[in-house]
């Protein structure tokens, strides 16, 4: 049976984010903080309109690339919000989750050898989707003095003449980690000189606590070759209705199509009915749900600041990203004690790459009163084992 399994595919370790969301939910008492999904409910414009697709009877399938309809609504939101322009017609596709953007995006730019540039710490299905796709990942340790942004310099010293893709993850998950504009003016900058192809993936882009978030696609001649990647999930609490989308120039969005076709066929049509709602009423929403985020994102940095773990402030997504050095353990043997100990799920750095090695991974997509009764067991924790403030 062995022989019969794909050896690229055994060679790939399973998330570790699953490792400790499963053991979680085999315990009585014990609060997660592990997994990134909005604690609150899909608005309820948003699920009405989907009841109202099921009677009337919308059920079958859409076109491959989506519903007419979303993808105006999508060109329309992208424009308003983002400054951004694709034609509903020729640059644009709906697909089951931004999961699947990120994977046949990689799959319908690489050729076997090309390398894609990820910078880390990142969401976990980076590298497993370029080496499935045949590329081959070479991952940019990001740092905590940069405030885990990518620059200019780092992506420069990365660039061989393998390079093809370069993957910006912002706002970032796990750091919260953002870019701001004159950032990614610089690094467009080597892109285009490079001649580089950027994948973008901007799932977080409604999450944002300091200023607008800007989008590398606005930036001029970077349209042309950037993958723009958003999709539902997050920003308004849609996670389990799988949706996503994807811009991209048309002779490359031809392909990713192609792949989809076969692979998928289209996304879910019910989902793709709400999702025109979501874009064209719930701002309002989405808004409530972004202050309770912020309120829960600066109660942690308070707490963490407090019992005296260095903590850099994030300004996207719902994650921060506390250090534990201090601790002189690993951020798996912090997280697994824990766990054991408190009852407190959190998901070790490493699950984000090497360089995540110690930093956790908190989350504060949950309720406030959670959050504190979790935090009062991580404080407990930190000062049996000797820090104090």
């Amino acid at each position: 049976m062995r022989e019969m399994v794909n050896h690229t595919i055994t060679g790939i370790a399973p998330s570790g984010i699953r490792k400790f969301f499963d053991i979680v939910n085999e315990m009585d008492d014990a609060i997660s903080l592990g997994v990134g999904e909005p604690d609150f409910d899909t608005p309820w414009r948003i699920r009405d309109e989907a009841i109202y697709s099921l009677e009337q009877g919308r059920t079958f399938y859409t076109s491959n690339a989506g519903l007419m309809d979303l993808k105006k609504e999508i060109s329309a939101y992208l424009e308003r919000k983002y400054s951004l322009y694709y034609s509903p017609k020729s640059e644009m596709m709906v697909t089951v989750g931004g999961s699947e953007a990120i994977d046949i995006a990689l799959r319908a730019m690489l050729d076997p050898g090309d390398e894609v540039l990820i910078p880390q710490p990142s969401y976990v299905s980076y590298v497993p989707c370029t080496i499935l796709a045949g590329g081959t990942p070479v991952t940019i340790e990001l740092k905590a003095e940069d405030e885990f942004r990518l620059t200019a310099q780092e992506l420069r010293d990365a660039i061989t003449d393998k390079t093809k893709v370069l993957i910006l993850p912002f706002p970032n998950n796990p750091t919260g980690a953002i870019m701001e504009k004159k950032d990614l003016e610089e690094i467009a900058e080597v892109v285009r000189e490079k001649d580089l192809f950027v994948l973008t993936d901007e799932i977080y882009s409604e999450l944002t606590y300091k200023e607008e978030h800007f989008s590398i696609a606005a930036l001029p001649g970077m349209k042309e070759r950037t993958v723009y990647i958003n999709g539902f999930s997050k920003a308004f609490a849609m996670t389990g209705w799988r949706l996503g989308y994807a811009c991209a120039p048309e002779p490359l969005l031809t392909q990713m199509l192609k792949i989809h076709q076969f692979a998928i066929m289209c996304a879910p049509t019910t989902s793709q009915y709400a999702a025109v709602e979501a874009l064209r009423n719930c701002d309002d929403e989405v808004q409530k749900m972004r202050e309770q985020y912020n309120e829960r994102r600066r109660y942690l940095l308070d707490r963490f600041h407090n019992m005296g773990l260095d903590c850099f402030e994030p300004f996207g997504a719902f994650y921060i990203f506390p250090c534990i050095k201090k601790l002189h353990m690993t951020s798996d043997e912090f997280a697994t004690d824990l766990l054991k100990t408190k009852k407190v799920a959190v998901v070790p750095g490493t699950a984000f790459g090497d360089c995540g090695e110690g930093y956790v991974r908190i989350s504060y997509a949950y309720s406030l009163d959670d959050l504190k009764t979790a935090v009062d067991r991580i404080e407990e924790y930190v000062r049996e084992k000797g820090i104090n403030p």
